[in-house]
């Protein structure tokens, strides 16, 4: 079995570990591989660089300009189909498409031509709405029939002039909807539900939990507490790659109002500007790739909050319940299954919801009851899941 696959990132990010499993998990078996990403650099064999930096520069400022997204890059996407074809995989992957690397149009006319089975695993909402990556907190549901005017033109990918959301849902309907072997695998049967509602609801969707390396996310004892200075405290933890709004920065710093000394909230992967402008009473910390030490400060939390409003699936709720943390998420997101299919609690986007919930002291449970629901998520799953799709769709 031969496999292609495309992602933005490659064993950086979410996506990027994923993406980075998925080919270890086909070498593994006994298969080939190659990882192609727009954005980084990976030392790795078999990966490959789609296009130049300049490039992405030049996709980003002319998406400022024209919000048209996933229409530049075109040079890039040429030689990516060429070295497509000179590998000759039997399976094609995509993961996330956008990122100002690819031209998505010139990409779909070669996969169509191509004719090989093509995956696609959707980690957001992009593909079939007419600019937005996640819709949901805007109470926008123009993606169910045709975008016209969009609310969220400012937001990633960021338009600061034009809005061509009606062009683009089009034009990606027009491309994503030629294809005769795609197969959609979503991480979540919250975004398969979202799927099924959209322009690709012809197409096979699979649900596949991601996974997570549940050898390394475990329990792990550390001084992580005596180091923070939170020894005797309810320490609560929230993690993210990227803190915004929508991913409850604005929640948390209501929380650290209403609660007491005997609380502690500690981020990690602020940016400097965050860990400049947080709170005294609260603690940040800057990005780290370190699953072990990630491994560390999920075990030393009382509880983990994901207060995110838009999830499509909610990695590191996962992560915290391998590493014997019991989460507390929003109803409303895929967090919410993620909790429902393990453990924690599921409450209402309400803040008084939201401090009963932090102030109601975690029950003794063993470690081992609550790390072994994690095991849905675990890495050995999702690869005999994804292998499974590979196969049924090459064969």
């Amino acid at each position: 079995m031969k496999v292609f696959e495309i992602n933005v990132v490659y064993d950086v990010g979410s996506t990027g570990r994923i993406a980075a499993q998925l080919k270890h998990g086909v070498e593994a078996d006994g298969g080939e591989c190659i990882a192609a990403y727009g954005r980084g650099l990976s030392k790795e064999e078999n990966t490959y660089h789609i296009g130049s930096t300049a490039d992405v520069y030049y996709h980003v400022a002319m998406t400022r300009i024209t919000d048209r997204a996933g229409l530049y890059s075109s040079a890039a996407t040429q030689k990516l189909c060429k070295k497509i074809t000179e590998f000759a995989p039997d399976v094609i992957h995509l993961h996330n498409l956008h990122g100002y690397y690819l031209n998505v149009e010139l990409l779909f006319e070669f996969l169509k031509s191509y004719g090989k089975p093509v995956i696609w695993t959707l980690h957001d909402c992009w593909a079939f709405t007419g600019h937005c990556a996640y819709f949901t907190d805007a109470h926008c549901e123009q993606w169910r029939s045709h975008c016209q005017k969009c609310p969220l033109k400012s937001r990633y990918p960021a338009s600061w002039m034009a809005d061509n959301c009606r062009d683009n849902f089009e034009r990606k309907k027009n491309a994503f909807c030629s294809l005769p072997k795609l197969t959609i695998v979503t991480p979540s049967q919250w975004l398969a539900d979202l799927v099924r509602q959209s322009f690709l609801s012809d197409y096979p969707i699979k649900v596949v939990y991601n996974g997570i390396d549940t050898g390394q996310f475990r329990y792990t004892p550390s001084d992580f507490r005596k180091t923070i200075g939170a020894e005797g405290k309810m320490l609560l933890l929230g993690v993210s790659g990227v803190w915004d709004r929508r991913k409850g920065l604005d929640d948390f710093m209501e929380l650290s109002e209403e609660l007491d000394e005997r609380y502690q909230i500690v981020l990690v992967g602020l940016n400097k500007r965050q860990l400049r402008g947080l709170p005294n009473r609260m603690i940040g910390l800057g990005h780290t790739d370190s699953v072990k030490q990630l491994a560390q400060i999920y075990s030393a939390a009382d509880y983990y909050l994901n207060l995110s409003r838009e999830e499509t699936f909610g990695l590191t709720v996962a992560e915290a319940i391998a590493c014997n943390t019991l989460p507390i998420v929003y109803e409303g997101t895929a967090c919410a299954e993620v909790v429902r299919q393990s453990a924690g609690k599921v409450i209402p986007r309400e803040k008084a919801a939201l401090v009963e919930a932090v102030s109601s002291r975690r029950s003794n449970e063993p470690a081992e009851s609550i790390q072994e629901s994690a095991q849905i998520f675990s890495n050995e799953r999702f690869l005999k899941e994804m292998l499974e799709i590979y196969r049924e769709a090459g064969s």
